[in-house]
């Protein structure tokens, strides 16, 4: 089995909206990734396309928590309006804290929603029966 090698061409033709990021910011969002799925020979996605895949749909989520989509380089705000004005403009958003790697954490961006049901498959109960004997 092989390793993803981040291909910020590859990258940028799938997600065209991070076309004006650094390359190697891009790349250090990949390697990040790697926290979430193994890059690995011992990865649970044996596929070495699919993979890369999954790593740049998880690329993606993070560049975008972390605010690479945005002209000012902040993060965008994240959760259910709960209130919003007109007069002065102001909002109010409704959140709670997400653990990095939980459901909710990815939820948060269109991204990270499609890694999270793409690799459903990979948090459920697997179930290797013995070999019968005979």
């Amino acid at each position: 089995m092989a390793i993803v090698t981040f291909s910020a061409a590859a990258f940028k033709a799938r997600y065209p909206e991070f076309s004006a990021v650094a390359d190697a910011t891009l790349s250090a969002c990949f390697d990040e990734s790697g926290l979430y799925l193994s890059n690995t020979d011992d990865s649970p996605v044996d596929n070495v396309a699919k993979r890369a895949v999954l790593l740049n749909m998880c690329t993606a989520h993070i560049a975008f928590l972390g605010g690479l989509l945005s002209a000012d380089g902040q993060a965008k705000p994240v959760g259910r309006v709960s209130s919003a004005g007109e007069g002065s403009v102001s909002a109010s958003l409704e959140y709670s804290t997400a653990t990095p790697g939980s459901g909710p954490w990815f939820n948060q961006t269109q991204y990270g929603a499609s890694f999270w049901q793409a690799t459903s498959y990979l948090r459920g109960f697997r179930y290797f029966p013995q070999p019968a004997r005979w």
